[in-house]
């Protein structure tokens, strides 16, 4: 499949969305995220994780300050903020200038973390937990990435067409807040709400989304769907991401959410290579 091409208009300037893939390293802040949960809440631990992140290849650096792993308790805002902004103003004065993205659902969050230096929204609930979120990404003009998130939905029905009919929802807070649409990346929302069958099969018709019209992120990182087929820990499951990665990269998905960057960024170099073509080959 060819790439559809889209551009985002950031604050440090404009990134294509296309046959590149782009990896979005995840950075959590949290102390019970499902696998790296207490790992970087030290400030210079954050540092060190982002530089490591981008000098493996991250194009854009993913800031959550509040765990969404089942059976995790709610955060209040204060206490996101608490752990969100002083991550994003380490990073800042590190000299880190790869986009920061806030991974949040509460407008207060995404506010701030876009005063203090974040650039596109990353919201887990696609507008519709908190939708004056979407007034914020309208006020800063600022990509947002649309999560599918819907416990609720209709399992006797299409999961397709389930998330169509979620995704239509969000678009059309989106615009009746003014995002324009060229700012707008939707996600499919792997593990939430959906049991190991229908992960399995979201990967299969993933493809299926483009008719929407948008970019797609890819979020399978060290997902319980690989350790339920495998038997294996979140840590031990970097090669079953890279092999979903590369999988919905040869469908058609621009933007790819993960734990292990150089793996994956690996493994997507490859995938691009046999869907257009080697670049020339280095020395080694």
């Amino acid at each position: 499949m060819m790439h559809q091409e889209f551009k985002w208009q950031l604050k440090s300037g404009e990134i294509t969305l296309g046959r590149d893939p782009l990896v979005m390293g995840i950075l959590n802040v949290t102390p019970d995220s499902f696998s790296d949960g207490g790992d970087f809440t030290d400030r210079d631990k954050i540092i060190a994780q982002a530089q490591k992140m981008v000098a493996e290849g991250a194009h854009i650096l993913d800031i959550g300050g509040e765990s969404t792993r089942p059976g995790s308790e709610a955060v209040a805002a204060q206490e996101e903020l608490d752990r969100v902004l002083p991550a994003i103003d380490a990073l800042k004065e590190s000299g880190i200038t790869a986009p920061i993205s806030i991974d949040s659902y509460k407008a207060i969050v995404g506010q701030q973390a876009m005063e203090a230096g974040a650039e596109i929204i990353n919201d887990v609930w696609g507008f519709q937990r908190d939708p004056e979120l979407a007034d914020v990404a309208a006020h800063y003009s600022c990509p947002a990435i649309l999560m599918h998130w819907d416990p609720d939905r209709d399992r006797e029905k299409d999961l397709i067409d389930e998330m169509n009919r979620f995704f239509e929802k969000s678009l059309q807070i989106a615009e009746n807040a003014g995002i324009s649409k060229s700012q707008i990346a939707l996600d499919p929302g792997f593990g939430f709400a959906k049991n190991f069958d229908e992960n399995y099969e979201l990967l299969r018709r993933v493809d299926e989304l483009h008719a929407l019209g948008y970019p797609l992120l890819i979020g399978t990182s060290r997902k319980s769907m690989f350790g339920k087929l495998l038997g294996n820990t979140p840590k031990e499951r970097v090669a079953a991401t890279a092999a979903s990665t590369v999988l919905a990269y040869g469908k058609g998905a621009h933007i790819f959410r993960v734990h292990d960057v150089r793996e994956n960024r690996d493994a997507l170099q490859v995938a691009k290579a046999m869907l257009y073509g080697p670049p020339p080959p280095k020395d080694v």
